[in-house]
């Protein structure tokens, strides 16, 4: 028995009690709002139902599970929208109610996947349009638009606003894309273990719907994969590695006197500090070719960036590092293992993080350069 129980059980990945009750929180909000946004529209006409109860699925797709690639706005405006006019359709057409509902729902269903907007809630719409009874087939087509695309359209705009609030971003954004250097080398990341194009085979021939996004779950594997690393590696830590008597830079510094550093030093990157210290930024080799104008040999902020800087509400731009340093800006603690430094280069397609300690203070810098001579002298040591 218990075997057979276990088989039942699904096997998912475990949740924290904040994220059931965020949630929970949501659906309640959700469906809350959208029956009393329902009810205002129906005054003129009370014969329209406020609110159906496929909504009810679609917040737990919204709600529980808004990375889903089944949660995403298309997913559900497009699928109820598809589901309603083929329910309506199948109703005129069919009298016998059974064969409606199999043709109403094997249809949706089919569209639904060919218009890329597989939503499971769709299929009780394509249903309820078959065998709501007389209100319902009164409406006709009018039922796509309300209350289906209505109800659909409200439920999508406050799940937008209640998971973005709370932590969660809506709609789901594919994975931030790695910097594109012009050439046909693929990103750090993607050097080791699997390749893209390995995924997407396997993919095709698993031939399934999956309800994760595909990127989301290459970056899964991917993590697992450096995890894997990071458990192998040596316990080497950063401040074994880190450069120590580091050139700094402050933000009101002028772009030249950053520009002279990195040249008098040879280096490519300086980190940006206040006067105790504290680690505010980064500005890099790149920071200056690509946010910078160069006129007479010298740095400055042309018309475009000094545009952008004044719209996103900095102060006013004058020709000093922190108009074009990137902050905030990604650190190490000193005691962090190498694997780990490892895995944030890797994945965020850095050369450099700045090494501080718990308040912030800089205590030194890793390249990649230090990371590889790390791994060659742990590997000649074993």
């Amino acid at each position: 028995m218990r075997s057979i129980l276990r088989r039942l059980w699904p096997e998912t990945p475990p949740v924290s009690e904040k994220e059931r009750l965020r949630a929970a929180v949501g659906a309640v909000i959700g469906i809350l709002i959208t029956g009393l946004i329902g009810s205002l529209a129906v005054k003129a006409d009370p014969v329209l139902p406020a609110l159906i109860a496929p909504m009810g699925a679609s917040a737990v797709l919204l709600f529980a599970v808004p990375a889903s690639p089944l949660a995403q706005p298309w997913s559900i405006l497009g699928g109820n929208t598809v589901a309603a006019i083929v329910g309506v359709t199948a109703a005129l057409l069919f009298e016998n109610l059974f064969l409606a509902s199999a043709v109403a729902a094997g249809i949706a269903i089919g569209l639904m996947m060919t218009f890329r907007c597989l939503h499971p809630p769709s299929g009780a719409i394509a249903l309820t349009a078959v065998l709501g009874g007389p209100t319902i087939h009164a409406l006709g087509y009018g039922f796509v638009l309300w209350p289906v695309f209505g109800n659909s359209l409200a439920l999508v705009a406050l799940a937008l606003v209640f998971n973005n609030v709370t932590g969660r971003t809506y709609p789901h954004r594919v994975k931030q894309a790695p910097i594109d250097h012009g050439t046909r080398d693929p990103a750090p990341i993607q050097r080791i273990g699997f390749s893209s194009e390995d995924l997407d085979e396997v993919l095709k021939e698993y031939d399934q719907v999956l309800d994760i996004d595909r990127d989301d779950l290459e970056t899964i594997l991917r993590r697992t994969e450096l995890r894997s690393y990071r458990r192998r590696a040596g316990d080497l830590d950063c401040a074994s590695i880190m450069s120590r008597d580091v050139v700094a830079v402050a933000p009101e510094s002028s772009l030249k006197e950053a520009h002279d550093l990195m040249r008098a030093h040879h280096i490519k990157a300086l980190p940006v500090t206040d006067d105790n210290a504290h680690v505010l930024g980064i500005v890099t080799q790149t920071d200056l070719l690509d946010k910078a104008s160069w006129v007479g040999g010298r740095p400055k902020i042309g018309f475009a960036r000094r545009f952008r800087l004044v719209m996103s509400g900095a102060s006013a731009p004058n020709d000093t590092v922190k108009d074009i340093m990137t902050s905030p800006v990604k650190t190490v603690r000193p005691d962090m293992p190498v694997s780990e430094a490892i895995v944030m280069l890797a994945e965020s397609s850095l050369h450099y993080l700045p090494v501080t300690r718990a308040n912030g203070k800089l205590v030194g810098i890793i390249s990649q350069s230090d990371v590889l001579v790390s791994m060659l002298a742990d590997k000649a040591a074993a």
